[in-house]
């Protein structure tokens, strides 16, 4: 299921990843947040070679049981990239002529 990680104190989106039950339940025991990774197919604790771990805080479904929202403490970025956030910089431009039809 799809994972929205978001800093505890601020309430800024980090980043989106992925968990099975699996991660699930080795991040609820641990409290590292551990990820299931797609494109290699094996589990990744957050920060584990970058030392810029997430610290479980909370976690929550939405209201259709298929999307989580976990309330973590980041150390250092969050993004592979080195951005706080994976969303960082990466705006995309609103088109406001749309906003007075």
């Amino acid at each position: 299921m799809p994972v929205i990680a978001q800093q505890h104190d601020s309430g800024q989106v980090l980043m989106l990843a992925w968990m099975d039950q699996e991660a699930l339940r080795r991040t609820l025991a641990t409290g590292q947040v551990t990820y299931w990774s797609r494109s290699r197919g094996e589990y990744w604790v957050k920060g584990a070679t970058s030392g810029h771990v997430q610290r479980l805080k909370t976690a929550a479904l939405d209201c259709d049981g298929d999307t989580l929202l976990l309330s973590v403490e980041q150390t250092g970025p969050a993004c592979h990239t080195g951005t706080t956030s994976c969303f960082t910089g990466r705006e995309i431009p609103v088109n406001r002529e749309q906003e007075r039809s």
